[in-house]
C-alpha cells in the first residue's frame, strides 16, 4: 500500500484532471498522426546520415562496447568524449565544453555547485524546473524576476550591487539566469540587453539554450555573438539535435571546477560511446547544413513563419503567445477544456499536446504546437482550421 499522504496527493491530482501517465512512444501512440508534439525540430532523430556517421566514429576509435563502464572520473571517459567536447567548443566559439548525461543533470550539477553560500541568483520566473531544482540544492540566495521584464531585473540587480558596494559582503557573486527560448511559451528575452546589464552590475550571465540550439543555428547566444559575454551556456541534445545528453559551455576554469564539484557528473555512469558518437555526428551534420542553401534549419524557419501568418489569417492571434521559435502556444484555460480540444485534434490525425496545470499556472493551460522542418503547409492549414472550429464550438457552449 502507498502511504496515505502520498495517495492523497495522487487523488488530488486525479480530481483536478491533471494526473500524469506514461504513454507509448510517439510512433506507437500516434500511428499516422502528424507530429506537432515532439522536440525533434529538425528531424535529426531519424536522420540516416547521422545514424551511420555515428557508427563510423566508433569504428575510427575501435570502440565496440555497449556502455561506458563507470563514471567519467573512473573508467567511463572513453575516447569520443574528448573529440566531441573539442568539436562542440570549436563550433560554439568558447574555450571548453563539458558533456553531461542530460539537460537536467547539467542544470542540477551547475546550480547546486557553482553559486556559493552568500551568493545571489536572479532567475526568470518561468525558468525550467531543472534549474529550479538545482537552485534549491544550492546554498545561495535566490530571487525571481518577472518574465522577460528587464526593468524588474535591473531593479533587483541594482539592489544586490548596492548591498555589495556597501560592504554587506564584498565577496558575494551575482548569477543571472534565463532561457534563450522558453519551453512553455516559446518566447525569448532580449539577450543583448541582458548581457549589457550583467556587465553593468558585475553579474555572471547564464543562458539555457535547450530550445534554441538547431532552431536558431548554434543557438541565439552564438547568433548574436554574445558567447564571450556569457559565463555559462547550457545546450541540450535531446531536442533539435535528435539524440541525448547536454553540455555546459564556458571557460577552461569553469570546466575544471565542474569536473571537481558537479555531483551529477561525478557520481553517475558516463554516456555510452554510441550516445557521444551520435552527439558528435549531429554537430558535424549541423555544421554542414549551416552552409547549405536548402537546409533543414532554413525549412524550419519557413515553417515557423508560415504558421505565424496562418494564425493571423484565421484570427487566432488572441490565443497565441508571440514567438519566433518552433514552439507556438495557444492559451486555452482549464485542464478539461484544453484536453478535450487536444483529443479532437488527435482524432482528426494531429498530435498536439495539451500542457496542463500544475506544470504551468492554473488559467494558463495551453495547446503546445512544436513545429518541425518536415511539417507541410497543408498540415499547418488543416490543423489551424480544426483548432479554429474547435474554439468556436467551445465559445458557443
Amino acid at each position: 500500500m502507498l502511504p496515505k499522504k502520498l495517495q492523497a496527493k495522487l487523488d488530488l491530482r486525479s480530481a483536478a484532471n491533471a494526473l500524469r501517465k506514461l504513454g507509448s512512444s510517439f510512433s506507437e501512440e500516434s500511428g499516422e498522426n502528424v507530429d506537432f508534439s515532439s522536440n525533434d525540430y529538425l528531424g535529426y532523430s531519424k536522420n540516416q546520415t547521422i545514424f551511420f556517421r555515428a557508427s563510423e566514429i566508433l569504428e575510427e576509435h575501435q570502440l565496440q562496447q555497449n556502455g561506458a563502464t563507470g563514471s567519467r572520473l573512473l573508467s567511463g571517459n572513453h575516447k569520443v568524449y574528448r573529440q566531441a567536447e573539442d568539436f562542440i567548443a570549436q563550433i560554439h566559439q568558447v574555450e571548453a565544453s563539458l558533456i553531461f548525461n542530460s539537460g537536467y543533470d547539467a542544470n542540477v550539477g551547475f546550480f547546486s555547485s557553482v553559486p556559493q553560500r552568500g551568493d545571489v541568483i536572479l532567475y526568470d520566473e518561468f525558468i525550467h524546473a531543472s534549474i529550479r531544482d538545482g537552485i534549491q540544492m544550492s546554498n545561495a540566495k535566490a530571487y525571481k524576476f518577472k518574465h522577460n521584464d528587464l526593468e524588474d531585473l535591473e531593479a533587483k540587480l541594482s539592489l544586490r550591487a548596492q548591498s555589495r558596494s556597501a560592504g554587506e559582503s564584498a565577496e558575494f557573486e551575482i548569477y543571472m539566469v534565463t532561457e534563450s527560448v522558453f519551453s512553455m511559451d516559446g518566447d525569448s528575452p532580449n539577450l543583448q540587453t541582458m548581457a549589457d546589464l550583467s556587465k553593468k552590475h558585475g553579474a555572471n550571465f547564464i543562458v539555457d539554450e535547450a530550445h534554441a540550439l538547431g532552431v536558431f543555428n548554434f543557438g541565439l547566444v552564438h547568433q548574436l555573438g554574445l558567447q564571450d559575454r556569457v559565463f555559462a551556456i547550457l545546450v541540450t541534445f535531446g531536442k533539435a539535435m535528435g539524440c541525448h545528453g547536454a553540455a555546459i559551455l564556458g571557460s577552461n576554469q569553469l570546466k575544471s571546477y565542474l569536473v571537481n564539484f558537479a555531483r551529477s557528473l561525478i557520481y553517475t555512469t558516463g554516456l555510452p560511446p554510441h550516445s557521444v558518437a551520435t552527439i558528435l555526428a549531429s554537430y558535424e551534420h549541423m555544421e554542414r547544413e549551416a552552409k547549405m542553401p536548402q537546409s533543414d534549419i532554413l525549412r524550419l524557419d519557413v515553417t515557423i513563419q508560415f504558421f505565424r501568418e496562418e494564425v493571423k489569417n484565421k484570427n487566432l492571434q488572441a490565443y497565441f503567445i508571440s514567438s519566433d521559435s518552433a514552439i507556438q502556444c495557444a492559451i486555452i484555460p482549464g485542464n478539461e477544456t484544453v484536453k478535450r480540444i487536444s483529443l479532437q485534434l488527435k482524432k482528426a490525425g494531429f498530435d498536439v499536446k495539451a500542457i496542463l496545470s500544475p506544470t504551468i499556472s492554473a488559467g494558463q493551460e495551453r495547446l503546445r504546437f512544436s513545429l518541425h522542418s518536415y511539417n507541410s503547409q497543408n498540415e499547418i492549414l488543416n490543423v489551424l482550421e480544426l483548432l479554429s472550429k474547435s474554439l468556436k464550438g467551445f465559445s458557443a457552449d
